[in-house]
């Protein structure tokens, strides 16, 4: 094996375990609540898309909005991530995996809601690091009470 090839192998590795580590810390930060223009930064690019069960959301500052909202709605979650394949093209990358979210809602209850299904995402790499462009979440399927959502919640503003 060459050098160029040594190189490539180890970039495509380096590349991997970055995006892997950008996805377990950005789901561990949902279950965190540390939600503010910080965290917002440090995974998501400026122009990004979100398409979430609660929603479509375009921009980070709307996604940082909408997420903060969404999470108000429980006490406690716990999000985890599995099977992801990752799929990296240069600078660009795709990532498909499965997550089981975990919820107690906020209203007193202590009820649980809990939902499951495939999350599909596309990274860029930045001058920081890989940052999410977009993301879809697809439910496949739930348990529990879902929360009660505001009347004007699926109102609020996507951009």
């Amino acid at each position: 094996m060459d050098t160029k090839e040594m190189r490539r192998q180890l970039q495509a590795l380096t590349d991997r375990a970055e995006i892997t580590d950008l996805m377990d810390r950005y789901l561990r930060s949902l279950d965190d609540g540390v939600l503010d223009e910080e965290w917002a930064r440090a995974f998501h690019t400026e122009d990004v898309t979100a398409e979430m069960p609660i929603g479509t959301v375009h921009g980070r500052d709307a996604l940082l909005a909408h997420i903060r909202r969404g999470m108000a709605l429980f006490d406690r979650t716990v999000h985890l991530g599995s099977n992801a394949v990752i799929e990296v093209d240069g600078d660009r990358a795709t990532v498909r995996g499965a997550q089981l979210s975990t919820h107690v809602l906020a209203d007193g209850s202590d009820g649980l809601f809990i939902s499951a299904g495939h999350a599909d995402t596309r990274l860029v790499r930045t001058a920081d690091g890989w940052r999410i462009s977009a993301s879809a979440l697809r439910v496949v399927w739930t348990q529990g009470t879902p929360p009660r959502l505001p009347e004007d919640f699926a109102s609020a503003p996507a951009t």
